[in-house]
C-alpha cells in the first residue's frame, strides 16, 4: 500500500459515527490519480478513536509511504496528536469544511500541508500535494500543486 487515507470521526460522543463515505466520482477520481503516478490508495474511515490510533499505528506496519489524515473531531485529543508524531511517513492534514475543526499543532509528526474548506476536493488537493512529496507526481495527468 503507498497512500492510505484515514478519516476520523466527525463528532465526539459514545457511539460510533464514522464520517460519511466520500462522494463515489471523488473517491473514483482519488483512486485513479494515485493509480496514474503508480501508487495504490487505500481509504479507511473510522468511527472512535481506537479506530484512528489503530489506523495509524497500522500504517507503519504496512509501508505506507504517505497519510491523508482528516481527524474529524479528534485534532484536539492528546492520543492522535502522540500517534501522529510516531508516523515514519509523511502526512497531509485534510479538513473538508473551512473552520470546523482546529488543525492538529503545527510541529506534530512530519506534516507536509493543512487543506481545508474545499468539501470532498481537498481530498484531491491534498493527494497532489502528497504525490509531489514523494517524487510521483509527473505523468499523464497535468495537475500540479506546489512551487
Amino acid at each position: 500500500m503507498s497512500i492510505l487515507v484515514i478519516r476520523g470521526p466527525e463528532r465526539h460522543d459514545a457511539f460510533t459515527t464514522p464520517p460519511s463515505p466520500l462522494p463515489p466520482s471523488v473517491l473514483g477520481a482519488l483512486v485513479q490519480r494515485a493509480g496514474c503516478a503508480g501508487q495504490t490508495l487505500a481509504v479507511r474511515s473510522c468511527g472512535s478513536t481506537t479506530e484512528v490510533l489503530t489506523a495509524l499505528r497500522l500504517a507503519n506496519a504496512w509501508g505506507v509511504r504517505a497519510t491523508l489524515l482528516d481527524p474529524g473531531a479528534l485534532t484536539d485529543h492528546p492520543l492522535l496528536q502522540r500517534a501522529v508524531q510516531g508516523l515514519s511517513h509523511p502526512y497531509v492534514e485534510v479538513h473538508d469544511d473551512p473552520g470546523e475543526h482546529a488543525a492538529l499543532p503545527a510541529a506534530t509528526g512530519h506534516r507536509l500541508a493543512v487543506v481545508e474548506g474545499y468539501g470532498a476536493r481537498s481530498y484531491a488537493l491534498a493527494l497532489e500535494i502528497a504525490l509531489e512529496k514523494l517524487g510521483c507526481s509527473e505523468c499523464e495527468c497535468d495537475v500540479h500543486v506546489g512551487t
